[in-house]
């Protein structure tokens, strides 16, 4: 038993320090799994759109249907209340129907959402299109970055689950310039024209995900092997890989190995819901709980930081900060977009390279640097009797500092590791359990934000922010063990335990050690080789 354990750790260091070994290959891009992943993700642009268009669109509804802010707050951010009915209805439905086809569900529900907001008569009509909107966002936060996560090789798995974020904010970017693009319209046509396109690219991506496979991992709870083999052959690097990844989720999901058979029975205790609530929340093991904690702790802090106060509020803090015309703001929140795409592009080339946790604590401390900073500019314009250019200025710059640091790190990673880490069986349900964490801080700020600052002033609103990205910080640092490079079966044994830290330090200055011994073995080697041919040249020459 003890050799056993012994064993294990070994393995365990050896796979710590083979993660931190410098002379490691850049990972490898198998093409099949790009673009099922894009695909997948592709629903995400939905969500973006509906969120950045919103924006602006606010505007034009406050103006048209004579709603006060009150109203503003519960349009914007009810949709993310209402996605907490989507993210739990999606881990139950991927589970049963699939996760390809549940994608299909998501576009559906989008599609039925944008017709509804487009042709609102009044303030009623226009809450009920917000709802089922809200229930496609629900969907499509849980079931993208799950997908991208079971068909995506361990070397790639970071770029490749971050790719729905990325979609996410092509949509706000787009969602911001169909608010300008379409500003000129009359009043009555110009807001339900921003709202109701969004039905068109819904039908597009419902169709196309059809031709896309079916998870693996769901294939094999699913007792499918043979499907589930033809799809990880070619979704992995190697048909090595493709063996060693099927092995690993049928042992997680409770198959024998020597089941090879073209579909298996599969035990129950592996499907069954109320186990795996059971498992989950009433008694998880170390890990699990640790586990547990990681993946929703990390979505109510992504959101608790503020940043869809930013995003769906962007053209009010522009005015705060001494922009008045509608254009300028409109132009400015493009702007906003822009920032937010060009760094999650960043991150997503990053994430297998540099790793999780050092993308992570840097996104987050530029956050609190930026936070902080444009709290102290719009409390100075606030407090001022004439204009404060440098002030105003400030603001801006630091508005687009913090989605930049928000979308190289904290953004994209949230998704990722979440997807990530959960248990294969406990996957749907831990990730849906995130997502509606998520939704919820983001339909608290978003429904509350307006009052917030009216009560406490807008600087005092994101100084409070910055209070709650340090806070962040600190549970990032002491709670995060490092995911890169592992597979999504491996997860587990990183978490149950606050020796990661220390480990994962020690291994790192063992590789690095030993990176420097090879190396001066090789320049040893090398001066030596010199010394000969030098020697041999010399005789030569006598």
């Amino acid at each position: 038993m003890a050799a056993g354990l012994g064993a294990e750790s070994d393995h365990q260091q050896q796979k710590i320090i083979a993660d931190f070994d410098p002379q490691k290959k850049p990972p490898k891009r198998n093409k099949y799994a790009f673009a099922c992943a894009i695909l997948a993700s592709m629903t995400s642009t939905l969500l973006g759109y509906d969120t950045g268009v919103m924006s602006g669109a606010a505007i034009f509804i406050k103006e048209d249907l004579k709603i006060s802010d009150v109203q503003v707050e519960l349009l914007v951010g009810t949709i993310n209340i209402y996605s907490l009915i989507g993210s739990a209805a999606a881990g139950k439905t991927s589970d049963w129907i699939g996760r390809r086809y549940t994608i299909v569900i998501t576009g559906a529900i989008f599609f039925a959402g944008a017709l509804l907001m487009g042709f609102s008569t009044n303030y009623a009509f226009l809450m009920v299109g917000r709802f089922v909107a809200g229930i496609g966002v629900g969907y499509a936060l849980m079931i993208a970055p799950v997908y991208s996560a079971e068909v995506s090789p361990a070397s790639s798995r970071g770029f490749l689950t971050s790719l729905p974020e990325v979609f996410i904010n092509g949509g706000v970017l787009l969602g911001y310039v169909s608010n300008f693009a379409l500003s000129k319209l009359s009043l009555r046509l110009g807001w339900r024209m921003m709202l109701g396109i969004g039905a068109v690219p819904s039908v597009f991506l419902a169709l196309i995900v059809l031709v896309m496979p079916e998870s693996p991992r769901w294939l094999v709870m699913q007792g499918r092997l043979a499907d589930a083999k033809k799809v990880l052959d070619k979704t992995s690097n190697s048909k090595e890989e493709a063996l060693q990844r099927l092995a690993d989720i049928k042992e997680a999901a409770g198959i024998p190995p020597e089941c090879n058979d073209d579909v298996v029975a599969v035990p129950k205790n592996g499907r069954s819901g109320e186990a795996v609530w059971k498992e989950l929340l009433l008694h998880p093991t170390k890990s699990v709980r640790h586990i547990l904690i990681a993946g929703v702790g990390i979505h109510f802090f992504q959101q608790a930081s503020g940043i869809d106060a930013v995003v769906l509020y962007s053209p009010r803090i522009f005015e705060k900060a001494g922009i008045t015309s509608k254009n300028e703001k409109l132009l400015a929140t493009i702007a906003v977009g822009v920032m937010k795409t060009i760094f999650i592009l960043v991150a997503t080339f990053l994430l297998d390279r540099i790793g999780r946790r050092p993308l992570l604590l840097s996104s987050v401390g530029g956050m609190i640097i930026s936070l902080a900073t444009l709290g102290f500019s719009l409390t100075i314009i606030d407090h001022s009797q004439k204009k404060q250019t440098w002030a105003v200025g400030l603001a801006i710059t630091t508005v687009m500092s913090f989605v930049a640091f928000f979308s190289i790190g904290m953004g994209p990673i949230a998704w990722v590791y979440s997807s990530e880490i959960f248990p294969l069986k406990l996957r749907a349900q831990g990730t849906s359990m995130g997502v509606a964490v998520n939704r919820l801080m983001s339909g608290v700020i978003g429904t509350t934000f307006i009052s917030l600052y009216k009560a406490m002033t807008i600087g005092g609103a994101f100084f409070l922010f910055t209070g709650i990205a340090l806070v962040s910080f600190v549970f990032f640092y002491t709670c995060f063990p490092e995911t890169q490079g592992r597979s999504l079966e491996d997860m587990e044994g990183l978490f149950g335990n606050f020796h990661w830290l220390r480990d994962s330090k020690a291994a790192k200055k063992t590789a690095k050690a030993s990176a420097a011994n090879n190396q001066s073995n090789g320049d040893a080697s090398s001066s030596s080789n010199v010394q000969v041919v030098g020697q041999g040249v010399t005789n030569g020459n006598n």
